[in-house]
């Protein structure tokens, strides 16, 4: 009996990472897009100056 509950608490926390995992990629993916965005702005509002495109970082 104690080997089941054993190999259901492990079933059950690598589903859970599993899950965890799967939406940490989406929220990366999302934070790429707007560092993208972000980057596409401030390159587009610095064109005619002389602002360099690490100059927040």
């Amino acid at each position: 009996m104690g080997v089941i509950l054993l190999v259901l608490l492990i079933a059950l926390i690598l589903g859970g990472l599993g899950f965890a995992v799967h939406i940490l990629w989406w929220i990366a993916l999302i934070v790429f897009v707007l560092w993208l965005i972000g980057f596409g702005i401030r390159s587009g509002e610095s064109a005619g100056g002389r602002r360099r495109w690490y100059g927040r970082w």
